[in-house]
């Protein structure tokens, strides 16, 4: 017994250490992490300089090799010191964090695998938690919130602009034809989408006045459509407005974090926190 109990407290130190960063040690972790993130993305960076890859390669070489070994450890840790490794496994960082370490051993075996490695900045994201940014965190839960209410009336519209620029990209072709560069279906569909999203690259354009004048009207139209998905997505966010204030901690069951203050238990899988 009592062994079963020191191994709980040396698992439950070293979560609060890794997972959470409202202890002293536990956002020494996290910035630690940061740093050693922000120079392996540096280190990726810098030997795809053939210049620099050329004096300093092996050099570079070894560090990368070093980073991965530490996150590789740090990766292995996690996964044993939380309660249900599989839900880490499959959640956005876990998958993340096993992504950041595994072009370096396909590199053994794939040249310039290692290039992949730049996926480490993603875990740039764990900054939010290690400065406790909780209102960023609230922000960003809403925002989800608000995505996820809105999907069915965003697909609808999404469906709506793919209709309109078939429509309109079949018109063009018709009026233009192969001779002004509008030589097939396709082609104009994609002229159509450029125009409507109002990026205009210049490759194609239309010669006749009819033409002109269609064009001109999708330009405008293009404004109206950009904004129409800002607009859904503003009225569910305030339409779900959170009124309580999330924290950062962590559910250790679950590793999900955005629980209110005052909460007791996990909102997502009810473990008590």
């Amino acid at each position: 017994m009592p062994d079963k109990r020191a191994k709980q407290n040396w698992k439950e130190t070293l979560y609060e250490i890794i997972f959470e960063a409202e202890t002293f040690w536990g956002k020494t972790f996290d910035v630690v992490l940061l740093i050693a993130i922000l120079l392996s993305v540096l280190v990726v960076t810098l030997e795809s300089v053939e210049s620099i890859r050329n004096d300093f390669g092996m050099h570079l070489y070894i560090i990368e090799w070093i980073f991965t070994i530490f996150f590789t450890i740090e990766y292995i840790i996690r996964i044993i010191i939380v309660r249900r490794s599989w839900r880490y496994i499959r959640s956005f960082f876990g998958i993340v964090d096993l992504l950041s370490i595994i072009p370096t051993y396909l590199s053994i075996f794939i040249t310039g695998a290692q290039s992949l490695l730049i996926v480490r900045s993603i875990r740039l994201l764990r900054v939010f938690r290690v400065l406790k940014m909780v209102r960023f965190l609230g922000e960003a839960s809403q925002l989800t919130t608000a995505l996820k209410a809105s999907r069915a009336k965003i697909t609808v519209f999404i469906g709506g602009v793919f209709a309109m620029t078939v429509i309109m990209g079949t018109l063009m072709y018709m009026i233009e034809g192969a001779e002004n560069g509008f030589t097939s279906i396709p082609r104009s569909i994609y002229w159509a989408v450029v125009t409507l999203t109002t990026v205009g690259y210049g490759d194609i354009a239309p010669q006749t006045a009819l033409g002109q004048g269609l064009a001109t009207f999708i330009m405008i139209l293009g404004y109206g459509i950009i904004a129409v998905p800002t607009g859904i997505v503003t009225a569910e966010m305030t339409q779900n407005r959170m009124i309580t204030k999330p924290t950062a901690k962590n559910c250790p069951n679950c590793n999900r974090h955005g629980h209110d203050e005052e909460a007791r238990f996990c909102k997502f899988c009810g473990e008590k926190l």
